[in-house]
């Protein structure tokens, strides 16, 4: 009797997990219902502008369908009849006429019966045996009704009744649509359609901001589970809007062309440009339109293929536990084959037989074997990276001086993200063609070296203890295999050592470093061990240096001893200043340069001096500069002006004279040791230093006096 409880006991804890399981699963299924009817408005927004575009193409080839034949040969014997811009039937070959002939021929009779002002009455009549469509009013013959123009199981004559129906309602609604009444009516109507397309582009664009945000802040969140669906989603959402806004442009440009006849003319003519047959491929005719169709449908293809390669691998793969790596390759050959079926698939459904792209694929690889060689090697590269796994998704590599973490792997190059956060696309066959450093291949554990230099006359054991007390202190540094201290010899200014530490996280090696670093230092500091740096004595020693020295020196002038004194006025100057011979015309001496300063006696340079200081000399005053007085000074111009008069040399050889004497002492500048200049530049001579000096005192003097006056 007791064995049954337990049972009953067990079954019951059962049923309440059980209760509280689906209890859980209940709260997130709500949770998920309410995303999942946002995602599937927003995927119903998505399909519903796919769906507009698709209805946009179908109705381009409304016109086309008209001139479709079930047969290539009924194609090219029959020719529409067009007016307006609207096919009204078909016509054949007759006689020596081509179809295309004939229904250029009725197309213009026609278009001069829809002009006329007329009303148009179509009969048909027989002549000759033949069924003739003419028009009454105008009496002209429209068409000849054959018997390839007869539809099976009917006559000329019952075809001839009908086409003469569908003639006169046409050329009737063509004079209408030209009465300046229509005309108004269709520009009200138009500008309505315009008006209103416009408001409804408003709405979108609103519409689609709105979306936006409700997106960013929903999937944004990155603790959410469909935070990766959050660029995907705006895409959809962006591709969507645009899908409705060529839908709606299109439909309006195709109701505002429909209302005016001329306008319709064009489309028709634009649209049978479009559908006409460009390209053969075995029995099949494509036009250039279908071709875009055939391209919009592959790219498609491969938004489609992309979409459900995430959901595999967010939803499939991510759940059974597989590595990244693992992951990321699963998902890469499972998009490469569904794109190939899927391109097989669409092909076969264009009615492209696979086989007549026989001689394309041969250009196709010559091609490839010449013009994108480059293109081929990186996907092939691609592959063999995605199949043997040198490297992988989240490995550090380095591939010269690229350093970073792989982010992504793709058919023709992969992704690198450096440390400054910086992605750097690399062509896969760089990884094949050059050396790869990869940290994270197989073991993940790497040793890191760190150079360290102390000062000679340092306890070598005592450093030893240091960097290793350093390294062991790191939380980073494996423990097995242990730091390592090496003694790697005797350097110039320093005992060189090499700390080698183990770390098993190669992306923070450098942070790692930076803090061993750190603890080296205060490790040496704290031992009171010292760390050299280099030092240099540079001792030059070269004869040819002194010769060069010695040739940018100025030349020095004779030395000469002092004679007799100048005189000036009642002063005399301790100044020793030679005469030169007066010449005839009451000047001193002849031409002067630097050479006969050089080799003349000190009496020439004397009377020279004296000459330039006497009564035809130079204008020795007192000047004024900025509120500032300069007693007994001459101007640098004046000087020059006065060697070339009387000296007979040219300017530079004045400036030349005139520097010679600020060298040898006889004149100088009034504030500072200044070279000879040939401007408005105040000089003095050292004989009139002591005048100057005497009448700067005596200003001072009568300032003051006039201060306390005051």
């Amino acid at each position: 009797m007791t064995a049954p409880k337990p049972t009953f006991c067990r079954l019951r804890s059962h049923d309440s997990r059980l209760q509280r399981a689906w209890q859980g699963w209940r709260r997130r299924l709500v949770w998920h219902d309410g995303r999942s009817r946002r995602v599937q408005r927003r995927w119903g927004w998505f399909w519903l502008g796919l769906l507009t575009c698709w209805l946009t193409l179908w109705l381009t080839f409304i016109p086309s369908s008209g001139l479709a034949q079930t047969s290539s040969s009924n194609r090219a014997a029959q020719s529409p009849v067009v007016l307006d811009g609207r096919v009204l039937f078909q016509v054949g070959n007759f006689g020596n006429f081509t179809a295309l002939e004939r229904a250029a021929i009725v197309n213009a009779a026609l278009e001069q019966e829809v002009r006329s002002p007329q009303p148009a009455v179509i009969e048909v009549a027989e002549e000759n045996q033949q069924t003739i469509i003419r028009s009454q009013p105008n009496d002209r013959t429209l068409l000849t009704v054959t018997e390839r123009d007869v539809l099976q199981g009917t006559n000329p004559v019952s075809q001839g009744r009908f086409w003469s129906r569908l003639i006169e309602a046409a050329v009737r609604q063509g004079q209408l649509e030209r009465g300046s009444a229509y005309f108004q009516q269709a520009l009200v109507f138009s500008s309505v359609v315009l008006l209103g397309a416009i408001a409804i582009q408003l709405i979108l664009w609103v519409g689609e901001r709105f979306l936006v945000r409700q997106l960013a802040r929903h999937l944004g969140h990155p603790a959410s589970s469909l935070h990766p669906w959050e660029q995907p989603a705006k895409l959809l959402l962006h591709l969507a809007l645009i899908g409705l806004q060529a839908g709606l442009w299109t439909a309006v440009a195709w109701y505002v062309t429909d209302l005016f006849p001329e306008a319709r003319s064009w489309r028709y003519r634009l649209f049978n440009f479009l559908t006409v047959p460009v390209v053969s491929l075995g029995e099949s005719n494509y036009s250039a339109l279908q071709l875009l169709l055939l391209l919009a449908f592959t790219s498609g293809l491969w938004f489609a293929v992309s979409g459900l390669t995430r959901l595999f691998r967010f939803y499939v793969l991510a759940r059974t536990g597989a590595e990244p790596r693992v992951q990321e390759l699963l998902a890469v050959l499972t998009q490469y084959v569904m794109t190939f079926l899927g391109l097989i698939v669409l092909l076969q459904i264009w009615g492209l037989d696979v086989r007549s792209l026989a001689i394309l694929a041969s250009v196709l690889g010559v091609g490839i074997g010449f013009g994108v060689q480059n293109i081929t090697n990186n996907f092939i590269s691609g592959l063999i990276i995605t199949l043997e796994r040198p490297i992988q998704v989240g490995d550090l590599i380095k591939v010269n001086e690229l350093l970073g973490t792989v982010k992504r792997i793709g058919a023709r190059s992969t992704e690198i993200s450096t440390f400054d956060q910086v992605t750097i696309i690399v062509p896969n066959s760089r990884f094949l063609e050059s050396e790869v450093i990869n940290w994270s291949h197989g073991d993940p554990v790497s040793r890191l070296k760190l150079a360290v230099g102390v000062a000679y006359g340092s306890d070598i054991e005592q450093v030893q203890a240091a960097l290793l007390e350093a390294a062991k202190s790191h939380p980073e540094v494996l423990v097995k295999p242990q730091p390592e201290v090496w003694f790697q010899g005797f350097g110039d200014n320093s005992l060189n050592f090499e700390l080698l530490v183990w770390t098993g996280e190669p992306k923070k090696q450098f942070r790692v470093k930076s803090d061993i670093y750190y603890r080296i230092e205060a490790s040496l500091r704290r031992n009171e061990i010292e760390i050299p740096f280099p030092q240099r004595d540079l001792h030059v020693r070269s004869p040819e240096l002194k010769q060069l020295l010695a040739s940018l020196q100025p030349p020095s002038f004779p030395s000469w001893k002092p004679q007799r004194s100048i005189s000036n006025g009642n002063k005399s100057s301790d100044r020793p200043i030679p005469t030169l011979p007066e010449s005839p015309d009451g000047f001193a001496g002849a031409t002067v340069t630097m050479l006969a300063l050089d080799d003349s006696s000190h009496s020439d340079l004397e009377a020279l001096i004296t000459t330039m200081r006497g009564p035809k000399g130079l204008k020795i005053q007192d000047r004024r500069y900025r509120l500032n007085l300069y007693p007994a000074c001459f101007t640098g111009a004046e000087a020059v002006e006065w060697f070339v008069q009387t000296q007979n040399c040219t300017r530079e050889a004045a400036i030349q004279l005139g520097q010679s004497l600020i060298e040898q002492g006889v004149i100088h500048h009034v504030l500072d040791e200044r070279p000879f200049e040939d401007g408005y530049v105040f000089y003095r001579f050292y004989a009139d230093e002591e005048n100057a000096n005497a009448e700067n005192a005596d200003g001072e003097n009568t300032d003051e006096t006039d201060i306390s006056d005051r």
